[in-house]
């Protein structure tokens, strides 16, 4: 299930038209916002404060407690998978390995994938998962959680569909997005985790997003 809700596409359409050619070249922010009013010299202006990924607390293929502080100070790229899926997890994650590859080293970036099924994802499973994706050390985290918190922040934070489907191979409906997170916890790209350009393009964007904090990419 990779389509865009309604909400989602005119929420990415409305935000990405906020930018345009003659600006600066600057990936766009997504998700909900509101206005605020402040006074600067003198003068009242109206300024755009955008939704950020909220507190969370999960604990990773270690067994550590990871929690939205985890990820202070990091540009990241978050999805959303279960290890038993039998459908586009696995293209999703052989995608994000190129992605781990070109940036395990940068000491400001890191990948976060939540589990959507964490009666069977335990901390044991995980850790098994990675070692066959072949990740190791703290660039990558599989997340484990509360099944209701992790729907939530997915849904109504991260703006992926996420939910529990009998009817569906291996049980469960989400969509393959890879988002990429700001240091500001801001949404700032959708890609496809199952189309390789979509992944080539979120590993140019992430080198964007980094210089946006001037983070030296070693060649």
């Amino acid at each position: 299930m990779r389509k865009l809700t309604g909400a989602l596409f005119i929420i990415l359409f409305y935000t990405a038209c906020k930018f345009n050619a003659a600006e600066t070249p600057k990936l766009p922010i997504y998700g909900n916002r509101d206005t605020v009013s402040k006074v600067v010299n003198g003068k009242t202006i109206v300024d755009s404060v955008y939704a950020t990924i909220p507190a969370f607390k999960f604990v990773n293929q270690y067994g550590d407690s990871i929690t939205n502080k985890s990820l202070n100070g990091y540009v990241y790229v978050a999805d959303f998978f279960f290890t038993t899926c039998p459908s586009i997890c696995p293209i999703m994650h052989r995608n994000m390995l190129k992605v781990y590859e070109d940036y395990k080293n940068v000491s400001d970036f890191k990948i976060i994938s939540h589990t959507i099924d964490p009666k069977h994802d335990s901390v044991a499973v995980l850790k098994k998962y990675a070692d066959k994706l072949g990740i190791s050390g703290n660039s990558w985290w599989l997340l484990q959680g509360k099944k209701e918190e992790t729907y939530q922040l997915g849904e109504k934070n991260y703006l992926v569909a996420v939910k529990e489907d009998s009817g569906t191979p291996g049980g469960y409906v989400h969509q393959g997005w890879f988002v990429l997170i700001d240091k500001q916890k801001r949404i700032r790209g959708y890609y496809d985790g199952t189309d390789e350009k979509q992944v080539d393009k979120l590993r140019a964007d992430i080198k964007t997003l980094l210089a946006e904090t001037n983070t030296k990419i070693a060649q």
